[in-house]
């Protein structure tokens, strides 16, 4: 089993929009589990201006495999035009986790 594993982050408005998401990824089995942190300060350029806003932060652990869809799945069911989604590889961590990860979210 591979063991190439991946951190999604996301941002997001509101806490009841990351939950909604996380629990969709997780009954896909797109990721293995989610963490949203509350309070973000997010400062930012858009359409030409500087805007700064509250916003909610998603962190989701993922398999090499389920990547693409759990990213996919992300911008379906995302309220912004353009929201921020990037994923990170895990280069190190502690191992059993990682296997876990791995496992919940094979096919």
């Amino acid at each position: 089993m591979s063991m190439s594993i991946w951190l999604i982050y996301s941002t997001f408005p509101h806490k009841q929009e990351a939950v909604f998401v996380a629990r969709a990824l997780l009954e896909k089995r797109l990721v293995a589990c989610a963490n949203i942190y509350e309070n973000v300060t997010s400062i930012y350029r858009w359409e030409g201006s500087i805007h700064e806003a509250s916003e909610v932060t998603l962190m989701a652990k993922t398999g090499q495999e389920t990547l693409s869809a759990a990213i996919k799945a992300i911008k379906a069911m995302h309220s912004y035009q353009l929201p921020c989604i990037v994923a990170y590889p895990i280069e190190e961590g502690f191992p059993p986790f990682l296997q876990w990860v791995a496992e919940e979210t094979a096919d």
